[in-house]
């Protein structure tokens, strides 16, 4: 498999695939990246920072801080861009394949840029009998969402695919109050059955 140039937006959090992202954007390096992504209609790639911020921060000498990330992440999606005023995007993007990074590199201006391949989708495995329960929870707990806002700003999206245990999984993954090492290592299994029974372990420990 060839390589793939990927675009990166080092965020201290995880996107999983089919997931909700909703970033502001003010730098230039990112404000660069996003305008050539809806004109190419192109996603970039989200790593989890393990070092640095999400904006630069200067150190000694008039020198950006190096952030440093994880070299397995999500491609985000971008599905709208509201320009509220000059220089500030509010986008909204949707989490689709997962990649795996060679390498990477820092440009000039502060953009980071890898090379790396495209990871095949979770096979859909139907959610046995016995983790039906993180099923009807997570369904249980969006109507409760659905109560108090709109569907456009529920952190669960349709699509809903109760049955698939990747696509139940994430969505957990996303709501539950874990680190992001721990949503990282979550979202580096490529057996959608055991990312679900690691999630239904966390929910039992959590409690009714």
């Amino acid at each position: 498999m060839s390589d793939e140039r990927i675009e990166l937006f080092p965020l201290s959090s995880v996107l999983f695939p089919a997931g909700l992202l909703e970033l502001r954007i003010f730098e230039p390096r990112y404000l660069d990246l996003i305008q050539r992504c809806l004109k190419d209609d192109r996603p970039f790639g989200v790593v989890c920072l393990t070092s640095g911020n999400e904006v630069r921060q200067r150190g000694e000498g008039d020198q950006f801080l190096r952030e440093s990330f994880e070299s397995l992440g999500t491609l985000a999606h971008v599905d709208s861009c509201d320009r509220t005023q000059p220089g500030l995007l509010q986008i909204r993007c949707t989490g689709g394949q997962r990649f795996q990074l060679w390498r990477s590199e820092c440009l000039p201006h502060g953009l980071w840029v890898g090379e790396g391949r495209l990871l095949s989708a979770d096979a859909e495995v139907q959610v046995p009998p016995d983790l039906q329960r993180a099923s009807r929870q997570l369904q249980l707990l969006l109507s409760r969402f659905e109560q108090a806002v709109a569907t456009a700003d529920l952190p669960v999206q349709p699509p809903y695919r109760w049955d698939d245990c990747g696509w139940l999984a994430n969505r957990w993954c996303e709501l539950l109050p874990l680190p992001s090492s721990e949503k990282q290592r979550l979202l580096a299994l490529d057996n959608p059955l055991l990312r679900l029974e690691l999630v239904a372990d966390l929910l039992e420990h959590l409690g009714p």
